[in-house]
């Protein structure tokens, strides 16, 4: 299977899915319980990304200036920092260790 088949294939999956979900009625919708699945499912997708992210590089687990950097960030999320602030912190971690020589 080549790269462009597997993608069209998924493209029309997701097409499929999402008019499917036009098909459900309101009110399994409007309920409590799929509502909170989509909002954990959201933050838990997005935390995987992120864990992916930090400590992947190809099939490996990696760890690096990029650990400290995602560490300063969350730390600044749970204090509420502003989102600007928490990407400039972040990014200065992450150059500061490599100035250093912690890169991969």
């Amino acid at each position: 299977m080549t790269l462009w088949t597997a993608v069209l294939t998924a493209s029309v999956l997701c097409l499929a899915l999402k008019a499917v979900g036009y098909l459900l009625p309101q009110g399994w919708l409007d309920a409590p319980r799929p509502a909170r699945i989509a909002d954990l499912l959201t933050v838990a997708l997005l935390s995987a990304l992120v864990v992916v992210q930090a400590v992947g590089a190809g099939s490996a687990i990696v760890v690096d200036a990029r650990v400290p950097a995602v560490v300063v960030a969350a730390v600044l999320l749970w204090l509420r920092a502003p989102f600007l602030v928490v990407v400039a912190a972040a990014a200065a971690t992450a150059a500061v260790l490599r100035a250093f020589g912690w890169a991969t």
